[in-house]
């Protein structure tokens, strides 16, 4: 039996998993930092660091555990090289590093972008070629993948990030920390019409996003409506907001269908979890595309998905040295 020690600490989340094979979930665990960043409002990068040193070696003893297996009996070690937080990433990737020196097993960095790409095909068949919508709160683009390994950018934000624009519109609208699971909550009770707020780039002909101008567009409405000494209508506000940021995500993957004839789509990413974006990516009848998710918990920052994408470079030949190093701008290889 292969198995594969996925470790993923790109952020705040501490992640673990045991794969077998290439898509068979043995054990997974995650510590979320949730809580101890919620009274920052945000990521402080220092701290999310420190956690990582005490959860991480507990978390692995625990999944090997619940594995049934060793540290020796693994046949591969892979782990989050890059993007992400430097100081989080040196705890994963020097983890990783002295684990497999020790255990005397292969070990593998993984660019975070690539463990996203396979978050969707652990529970499904999909296969090359396909694109790809990651949208996250660092990273918003769509990728042609032409096959594993081979994969072409055809176009990304200009600006903010799809998730990033979420927790700063949750910031102006007085929201707690993370922002996009809040909004998307009180949008549920909304009228996603009640403000005109604009799509951005919706009639352009490239595969390109933008955020920034809708989130100002919130801010100012905010600010219109307090002048006034009206109550904010919040529910209204997310529902509309939501609204738009889907018609964005939604009218891009379009265009990119159209432009490259290839109707399968995977989606990952932290607001691949959003109801709206979801629905309306997988709603019957107007779509000409099919959508594969991942179950919401592994649309955020997981090791599966790690494991995952480390077991396929493994077995294309791509392999690391022991003295990997993390580098927080690491570029996903695509033309």
């Amino acid at each position: 039996m292969s198995l594969t020690l996925g470790i993923e600490t790109s952020c705040d989340d501490t992640a673990v998993a045991v794969l077998s094979g290439t898509r068979t979930v043995v054990a997974e665990l995650l510590s979320s930092q949730i809580k101890d960043h919620s009274r920052f409002g945000g990521v402080v990068p220092e701290f999310a660091a420190r956690k990582h040193q005490e959860n991480l070696l507990p978390l692995i003893d625990e999944v090997l555990r619940l594995a049934g297996t060793t540290g020796p009996q693994l046949s591969l070690i892979a782990v989050t090289q890059g993007p992400g937080l430097m100081g989080s990433l040196i705890v994963g990737v020097q983890t990783a590093r002295a684990l497999a020196q020790v255990w005397g097993v292969p070990l593998i960095g993984v660019n975070h972008l690539e463990g996203h790409l396979f978050a969707p095909l652990v529970d499904s068949d999909l296969k090359p070629p396909f694109l790809s919508l990651i949208v996250s709160g660092g990273h918003t683009e769509i990728l042609k993948v032409k096959d594993f390994g081979d994969y072409s950018l055809l176009g990304e934000t200009r600006d903010d990030a799809a998730g990033e624009a979420y927790d700063k519109a949750a910031r102006v609208l007085g929201l707690p920390y993370p922002g996009g699971p809040q909004i998307d909550r009180l949008a549920r009770t909304g009228n996603p019409k009640a403000f005109d707020f604009p799509v951005p780039l919706k009639h352009t002909h490239e595969v390109e996003f933008s955020f920034s101008g809708l989130k100002t567009a919130l801010l100012w409405q905010v600010k219109r409506l307090q002048k006034g000494d009206s109550s904010l209508p919040i529910p209204d506000l997310c529902a509309s907001f939501q609204r738009a940021v889907t018609d964005a995500l939604v009218t891009k993957v379009a265009l990119a269908v159209r432009q490259t004839g290839i109707r399968n789509l995977s989606v990952s990413g932290g607001v691949a979890a959003n109801s709206a974006l979801r629905a309306a990516l997988t709603q019957p009848g107007e779509r000409r595309w099919k959508a594969y998710l991942p179950a919401p918990n592994r649309c955020t920052d997981n090791a599966v998905m790690i494991a995952a994408a480390g077991r396929n470079c493994w077995d294309r030949g791509v392999w690391s040295p022991q003295d990997l190093s993390p580098d927080p701008s690491l570029p996903l290889n695509a033309d």
